[in-house]
């Protein structure tokens, strides 16, 4: 069934200043190209795990959660971390895209995404040795064969745990590596297929590829460990094999962890493990290999560490690897004010903004932003006048600080 453009009727997509002329100061709601695909504005849904599929599948939850998002604005949305094999998952609940069958699904999404004017992504992934477990809202545990989970299957770069209750994972072997790397080749097929049209890979947090970059969660002694090269070596050949099959004319972004903060600076070194130099160096050869944009955030990889609870705390990230490579950047981390983020773009410390749970706490987070610009913007017919007698009646108080979560 084809889809609309704009299913909205509207002649620009939401999000979309009402005046290009008056706008074209502010970065934010200004248009990105990347090879063939056009973002609308500066502003993204990060990819966030719902833990509501089935057997890998996305369903009417994730319909309406992520058509929620597309109705107000954002350039891009991602669809949530979707693992490349069924081990891979996080949870049982997790979304997958190991099998032809999970197209149609995947297909219905990114359709309910892109007719909006939303440009539809999905950010491809193995949860490592951080797989098996629980849905965080019903708690934090193993989850055991009978409950659907694969505590004995779990792998990892080492046979070294996340934590105590999590799997203790199987070295992964050589050959285990080689059948990853084309479960990632044929997951971006898929993608393809679905009409996706942003592909992002997931590096970071601690699963399986940024599991294998840092020295504190890989002792490995073959071609796979001890030096950077090394450690790098796995994400980079699946950086390599993905980009020879997902479309030159769409983007490649790829998610790391820019720090596993074992060193209390965030920016400080930690060649033993991981830390923003290591990270400067693979987004470089990222750049070498075709990618097109460095989501940059930190963490994940070590349990116990503290991070910092502060707005923008990750933005250094993005800013530090823009200017040592010049490969695009993503900033992440608790950006929550439209004048923070376009702040971010103004002073170039990074080329496009990802939110996450400020979404999820303001679908109309695009619209705030606008407003706390002083910039009008396309909105759904159906939607606009409600916007409207916002302004009017000033009912619509974006200048109010706002309450963070960290």
């Amino acid at each position: 069934m084809s889809v609309p453009a704009l299913a909205s009727n509207n002649v620009k997509p939401p999000g979309t200043p009402t005046d290009p002329e008056a706008a074209r100061h502010v970065k934010l709601f200004q248009p990105l190209l990347q090879k063939s695909v056009t973002f609308h504005n500066h502003m993204g849904v990060s990819p966030m795990c719902m833990y509501s599929a089935v057997d890998g599948h996305l369903n009417n939850f994730h319909v309406s959660h992520y058509g929620s998002f597309a109705l107000k604005g954002p350039g891009a949305i991602i669809i949530e971390a979707t693992a490349v094999v069924p081990e891979g998952r996080i949870t049982p609940q997790c979304s997958g895209i190991w099998s032809d069958a999970h197209i149609p699904d995947i297909q219905r999404v990114a359709q309910v995404i892109k007719s909006q004017g939303s440009v539809p992504g999905i950010q491809i992934a193995h949860a490592g040795r951080k797989a098996s477990m629980s849905p965080p809202y019903k708690g934090d545990y193993l989850e055991t064969e009978a409950d659907g989970g694969w505590p004995n299957r779990v792998v990892g770069a080492s046979e070294i745990p996340y934590a105590p209750h999590y799997a203790k994972p199987h070295a992964l072997t050589k050959e285990g590596i080689r059948q990853i790397t084309q479960a990632f080749v044929d997951a971006a097929i898929r993608a393809d297929k679905a009409g996706i049209e942003l592909l992002e890979i997931h590096a970071a947090h601690g699963y399986l590829l940024g599991n294998f970059l840092s020295g504190h969660s890989n002792n490995r002694t073959d071609e796979y460990g001890g030096s950077f090269e090394n450690r790098a070596r796995f994400c980079l050949e699946v950086v390599q094999a993905v980009r020879a099959v997902w479309p030159q004319s769409k983007p490649l972004w790829v998610r790391i962890s820019c720090t596993d903060y074992a060193n209390p600076d965030p920016m400080g070194s930690d060649p033993d493990g991981w830390c923003i130099y290591q990270s400067i160096k693979l987004a470089a050869e990222f750049k070498r290999l075709g990618v097109d944009m460095v989501d940059s955030s930190s963490g994940g990889n070590l349990s116990g560490v503290k991070y910092p609870a502060m707005p923008m705390y990750q933005v250094q990230f993005a800013e530090a690897i823009r200017h040592q490579t010049h490969i695009p950047t993503a900033a992440v981390g608790l950006i929550v004010e439209g004048r923070d983020a376009e702040k971010i773009l103004q002073e170039g410390k990074a080329d496009f903004i990802l939110a996450g749970r400020e979404f999820l706490r303001d679908s109309a987070f695009v619209l705030a932003s606008a407003q706390s610009l002083d910039i009008d913007i396309t909105w759904p017919n159906q939607y606009s006048w409600a916007v409207k007698k916002a302004r009017r009646h000033n009912t619509h108080k974006v200048d109010e600080p706002k309450n963070t979560i960290p």
